[in-house]
């Protein structure tokens, strides 16, 4: 399903209006990677803003009911897709479980937390896509423990080709609110962003592993 252009307007929007996505392209960002980059991303300050919090979850709803009503559960990724995740789930009234970066050294040992029937059909939700690295190691932890991963929904993406060609060899299709694009396009409008950014923006976006160097 391709969300409708409002919709990734709308979050793209309250995600600028919160804070919770920074562009400055002339003076970059640095990840834990390394990478240089024009913007910064944390979708869990959506959760300090009730409202904003309902739009998104009202979108994912939506979104998993138009494009997979046969899911049986929904799975957060940890741990910022915990949260939206249970909102998700409690909405759908779904069972809701989540997964780790890896397993707990002590205890059960558990990758996976919660419970839900073999091979039900579940719905991923994550809070942002880059590489798809963790969200699709999440992926594979729930299918070794046989369930049945019907998508990826997020709240957004970069956009990355690596990302793409991430997830189709993992066989999982990606579903975003928004995206870099949307974002570009109206923090141009809004004028956050100008005209002469826009080649560094759209370079970052191809090749964000050499951008800045």
């Amino acid at each position: 399903m391709m969300m409708e252009s409002s919709v990734k307007e709308k979050v793209a929007e309250l995600l600028l209006e919160v804070g919770a996505v920074k562009i400055n392209p002339s003076n970059p960002f640095e990840w834990a990677s390394g990478w240089k980059s024009p913007i910064y991303c944390d979708n869990r300050l959506t959760l300090s803003y009730p409202e904003v919090r309902s739009f998104i979850k009202d979108s994912l709803v939506q979104l998993i009911k138009a494009t997979f009503p046969e899911a049986q559960g929904i799975a957060g990724v940890a741990t910022a897709g915990i949260p939206q995740g249970a909102l998700v789930a409690d909405a759908l009234n779904l069972p809701f479980l989540y997964v780790r970066s890896k397993a707990k050294r002590h205890g059960m040992a558990n990758m996976i937390e919660g419970k839900m029937a073999e091979n039900s059909k579940v719905v991923v939700i994550e809070d942002l896509v880059s590489t798809g690295g963790s969200s699709l190691k999440a992926v594979e932890a729930l299918r070794t423990a046989n369930y049945q991963v019907l998508s990826l929904a997020a709240i957004f993406s970069y956009g990355f080709p690596i990302a793409e060609t991430n997830f189709k060899e993992a066989n999982v299709p990606l579903h975003t609110l928004s995206n870099y694009s949307a974002l570009i396009n109206l923090a141009l409008k809004q004028g956050i962003v100008s005209d002469k950014h826009l080649d560094s923006l759209n370079n970052w976006r191809k090749q964000p592993e050499i951008w800045g160097q």
